[in-house]
């Protein structure tokens, strides 16, 4: 199992949608940028993503725990502010 940790602000609006004839509900996602100015896309699905568009917002700071896929986006699983 892959499974990473970052911590990073949020440097782009947090974009939502629902997703039809798919497994997922709804998705939600958005860019954070690192210490090292790497910029990683992180998504959330069902539950995750309504919370992440309900509570976050640009220039927030988080630490986000996760996997990659194979996109090299990283698959929200938790989150906390810093």
């Amino acid at each position: 199992m892959n499974l990473c940790m970052l911590i990073g602000k949020i440097i782009s609006d947090v974009e939502f949608e629902f997703i039809v004839n798919s497994k997922d509900i709804s998705i939600a996602q958005f860019d954070i940028k690192l210490k090292n100015n790497s910029i990683v896309k992180v998504k959330a699905y069902n539950e995750i993503a309504d919370w992440c568009y309900r509570e976050l917002t640009k220039s927030d700071v988080i630490s986000i725990l996760g996997k990659i896929n194979s996109n090299m986006e990283v698959v929200l699983y938790d989150f906390e502010y810093l």
